[in-house]
């Protein structure tokens, strides 16, 4: 069978005029970049909740409504996102959502294992006091929190956690990797936790990750590889449960239309 080749997202060029307006008309204190990072973060919240639907179409007016930015900062989110393989920019129709395919991001998570492993290994060998007291700090909330965590709180956490651990690696250039398949299993392990009976716990998505916490704040590099794993593993298992209980409207909304056609 003839492998599909995937087009490359088309991006959306920004008027240089209606950026400098946009500059303009930032709040003081604000700078534009400051602006496109809040107009990402305020759309990838809503991808991952699903509050933005996978496989849903909208148009560009109906983010910057949602997030409460300008048309500069969401084109600038739209075309990261795009890049990303989490939204697709569709020529007279608007924007998509893009549907979720799992065994598309099934095939994801080996890469991800892979990077992250890197990762980790990096903030384990090279992390600073500052980030590793960070870490324990985490760990700490975690810790205490244990039982009244939610899915939302810990996705909030478990972002800030990426960050921490890409900062205390110190090296850039797996971000632009990392970041997006990090939205996508957030995304995924929230569909998990909340549309899956058996996902109800986090206690043992929160438990891998104080053993992940420990052992890069200690330095134990083999120790934080070997938790990096166990979490991947979790998240491997999540596949066969989705892939037999979840109703595929979930995972590309645009099926819901095709049925009542």
């Amino acid at each position: 069978m003839a492998r599909k080749i995937q087009k490359r997202p088309k991006l959306i060029e920004v008027n240089s005029a209606s950026a400098a307006a946009s500059e303009q008309a930032a709040p003081r204190g604000r700078s534009p970049m400051n602006l496109f990072e809040l107009a990402y973060e305020g759309i990838e919240d809503r991808l991952v909740n699903c509050q933005l639907k996978p496989g849903r179409f909208l148009a560009m007016q109906d983010l910057q409504a949602l997030v409460s930015f300008g048309r500069t900062p969401v084109h600038q989110a739209v075309n990261r996102l795009a890049a990303d393989t989490l939204l697709i920019v569709h020529p007279r129709r608007g924007l998509q959502i893009a549907p979720i395919d799992l065994a598309r991001e099934r095939v994801l998570l080996r890469l991800r294992r892979d990077v992250e492993r890197f990762v980790i290994r990096l903030a384990a060998e090279q992390s600073s006091s500052s980030h590793r007291n960070q870490m324990l700090h985490l760990k700490r909330q975690l810790r205490e929190n244990r039982e009244q965590i939610d899915i939302e709180k810990f996705n909030l956490i478990d972002r800030r956690l990426d960050r921490l651990f890409m900062a205390a690696a110190g090296e850039p250039f797996v971000e632009n990797t990392l970041r997006p398949l990090h939205t996508i299993f957030r995304r995924l392990g929230w569909i998990y936790h909340t549309q899956v009976a058996a996902g109800a716990s986090l206690l043992k998505t929160i438990d891998a990750h104080l053993t992940l916490l420990d052992a890069v704040a200690n330095r134990h590099v083999d120790a934080a590889i070997a938790a990096s794993d166990e979490l991947i593993d979790f998240v491997d298992s999540m596949f066969d449960v989705l892939e037999r209980e979840i109703d595929p409207a979930l995972l590309d909304c645009s099926l819901d239309s095709l049925d009542g056609a």
